[in-house]
């Protein structure tokens, strides 16, 4: 049956823009946040309903997407303390989507859970950030049984540009952690590299248009990140230190849960939570160059 009734939890950074763009895609749209009144103001500027609850929110839809900052807030979120929880809405045969980073281990533990109660969980984690949810353009790696996956199709074509399908449930939170340590790891490899230049004083305009013709290629933290958002000091990309940290600590847990070796994954998560001690978790991802920056006494 096809969807037209959605639930969404989770209004933030990246829940808003994705939210507001299932409203225009005309789904029939509730919405609900632990921060009630920010679900009440977007719920007042698009057009779509505000629930009371988790469970209130649930017990009107086909299936709820989540888009929390890690799984220990999602399990809270699905199953609760003995208080309001997603599940104790839902009908059997909805759908949960957990669309944040979660720890795969912990999304198939939940998973055999709402299965027992005969609902099903996608793991549906995005890749592109704010400005990529803002204009739909994100990355969905997509995991779980097929037909779930199927019937999400219009769905994730409302927020994304293109699906990947990753296989088992937990299979999309793997790849999206691991993807996340590429992505990490590359940026900082970059601004070392370029602060090593500045230091030399070398120009930094110089160095990107250089690195660009014989080193990198397309480098995604380089075009995304760097000359946009590091080099122009507006440092919002919109994803903290702390959260690409998490990402980077589930990326080396899942390696050595399968024991798949990681020295370096484990040196780039070092670094990462050195930065966000020195600068503030909370920080932007992009500020991560300040730590750079104040090592070696220049400014990109």
């Amino acid at each position: 049956m096809a969807i037209e009734r959605i639930g969404f939890v989770g209004i933030g950074n990246m829940g808003w823009p994705m939210a507001a763009n299932l409203a225009r895609a005309r789904f029939e749209l509730i919405v609900h946040d632990a921060r009630t009144e920010r679900a009440r103001e977007f719920a007042a500027q698009h057009g779509v309903t505000a629930a009371s609850s988790a469970a209130d929110l649930a017990a009107q839809v086909q299936c709820v997407l989540m888009m929390l900052p890690d799984h220990h807030d999602v399990r809270h979120a699905v199953l609760g303390d003995g208080g309001d929880c997603v599940a104790a809405g839902l009908r059997p045969h909805a759908i949960v989507a957990d669309m944040g980073t979660s720890d795969p281990t912990a999304t198939r533990a939940l998973g055999a859970e709402l299965a027992a109660r005969g609902i099903r969980l996608v793991d549906a984690p995005v890749m592109g950030g704010v400005p990529f949810a803002i204009d739909a353009s994100l990355d969905i790696m997509a995991a779980g049984d097929i037909e779930s996956l199927d019937e999400l199709v219009p769905v994730f074509a409302a927020l994304g540009r293109k699906v990947y399908r990753c296989g088992v449930l937990g299979s999309g939170h793997a790849l999206k952690a691991i993807n996340n340590y590429i992505n990490a790891c590359a940026l900082i490899n970059v601004v070392e590299g370029l602060t090593i230049g500045a230091k030399a004083g070398i120009d930094t305009a110089l160095m990107v248009e250089t690195m660009r013709a014989m080193c990198i290629g397309r480098n995604h933290p380089l075009d995304k990140k760097i000359v946009p958002q590091i080099l122009t000091r507006k440092f919002a990309t919109g994803m903290p230190i702390g959260f690409i940290a998490k990402d980077l600590r589930i990326a080396l847990d899942t390696a050595r849960q399968i024991g798949a070796p990681a020295p370096l994954a484990d040196k780039v998560l070092e670094l990462w939570q050195a930065a966000g001690a020195a600068l503030g978790a909370e920080r932007d991802q992009a500020e991560v160059a300040r730590y750079w920056e104040r090592a070696s006494g220049v400014q990109l």
